[in-house]
């Protein structure tokens, strides 16, 4: 049988306020609007190939980004006043390689969009 070999699309919620919610993605995470439809109130991110897709009346989602240097951007974005609902901190040794290269920790730390929506930030680096 075959299996899903990419991550194509997340759904997440538009909020109340869709330019409040996309300005958040653009101004802290550096992630601009890849295509909006007015009507219907409709956005798309896109972030390595996959699509974010952001529409009212949706369930707030979570959804996880690599980034590089996890600390440098936690410090800046708090500076910032970005608020964070957990700081950076280890989630997980790959000792065995499972989801890397053997011998990689990684490290994760959430924040949330203006529509609830959770953002995991998560740096893989060697133990």
């Amino acid at each position: 049988m075959a299996r899903p070999r990419a991550l194509r699309q997340v759904a997440l919620s538009a909020g109340r306020d869709i330019d409040a919610t996309l300005g958040f993605w653009l101004d802290v995470l550096g992630l601009p609007v890849h295509a909006r439809y007015d009507p219907p109130g409709i956005a798309f991110i896109v972030v390595g190939g996959a699509r974010l897709f952001f529409t009212g009346g949706v369930p707030q989602g979570t959804v996880y980004l690599d980034i590089e240097d996890l600390a440098a951007f936690h410090r800046k974005a708090a500076d910032d006043g970005i608020a964070f609902t957990a700081a950076p901190a280890l989630m997980h040794r790959d000792t065995e390689g499972v989801f890397g290269p053997a011998g990689e920790s990684e490290w994760m730390a959430f924040l949330k969009d203006p529509a609830g929506n959770t953002i995991g930030l998560v740096e893989r680096k060697p133990d």
